[in-house]
């Protein structure tokens, strides 16, 4: 199988800030929140990347940044959809009532726009990592219910799906056995998107002071205590908006690749 070189990239990127996030801890040359220096120190080989506002060492925040960021973005995607997709598949497999109620609800969700749903959600609860992942998953979930039922009624329809009824297969057999095989195509490729999406979401809300808390690091965080040294030549603020940027060019590369190798929809298991 040969990748085309715009996926090669996209992979390389992709896997190395995983990497990073995932070896944090050993590769971060100071503490996340350690003092080491002045305020904007510019690069110098003790820090490669200069200092932030309060003089922690910019290199390892941007690490252990992106392994806030990374980690979140991951659990609220993989939250959004197990809950999305299981819904999605089980309103177009039991249709009528069940169908308009689950997708009408989402429809009232929709409605709203996340980034506001989610400011007032976290106006009132205390703003932790697990009721992050739960608001971006629970949020983002519609979008992935909306996809997840659009593919699975093309597919209930299928021949070999009215085999496995006429069998007297149970709907849970029938989600589980017969549409999500064959509705993985399109939903691994949504999945990246969504990743991405979640990467940004979590930034925003950490920019506006209502995503992950001081001391701990993330890249819309960073952005925010070094947006002010901007206007005095300093590029603290702009690094983790690059990472920002590389990484979702980087998924989006994986995404677009993945989505040309597999086909839309299957006419069968295959």
């Amino acid at each position: 199988m040969r990748i085309p070189f715009a996926a090669l990239i996209g992979l390389f990127f992709t896997g190395l800030y995983f990497f990073m996030a995932i070896f944090a801890d050993f590769i971060a040359p100071y503490g996340m929140a350690e003092v080491v220096g002045n305020s904007w120190e510019p690069a110098s080989w003790a820090h490669w990347l200069g200092t932030d506002t309060i003089g922690r060492d910019l290199l390892s925040r941007m690490i252990y940044g992106g392994q806030t960021t990374i980690f979140i973005a991951t659990a609220a995607t993989l939250l959004s959809f197990s809950l999305g997709s299981v819904l999605g598949f089980f309103a177009a497999v039991k249709g009528g009532l069940v169908d308009q109620v689950l997708s009408r609800g989402v429809d009232l969700m929709m409605s709203i726009p996340s980034l506001i749903s989610a400011l007032v959600v976290l106006s009132v609860m205390p703003v932790t990592l697990p009721v992050l992942i739960l608001v971006m998953g629970i949020l983002d979930s519609t979008r992935v219910f909306r996809l997840s039922r659009a593919v699975a009624v093309d597919i209930n329809v299928m021949d070999y799906v009215e085999a496995a009824r006429l069998r007297g297969e149970k709907q849970m057999w029938i989600i589980f056995r017969e549409i999500l095989p064959n509705a993985l195509s399109p939903l691994v490729a949504e999945m990246g998107l969504r990743f991405i999406f979640a990467v940004l979401f979590i930034s925003t809300l950490s920019f506006l002071g209502l995503g992950v808390q001081p001391p701990m690091a993330d890249w819309g965080g960073i952005v925010k205590e070094n947006k002010d040294g901007i206007a005095y030549g300093v590029m603290a603020g702009l690094i983790p908006a690059f990472a920002i940027a590389s990484l979702a060019i980087s998924v989006n590369l994986v995404a677009d690749w993945v989505l040309t190798r597999t086909t839309s929809l299957k006419g069968g298991r295959g």
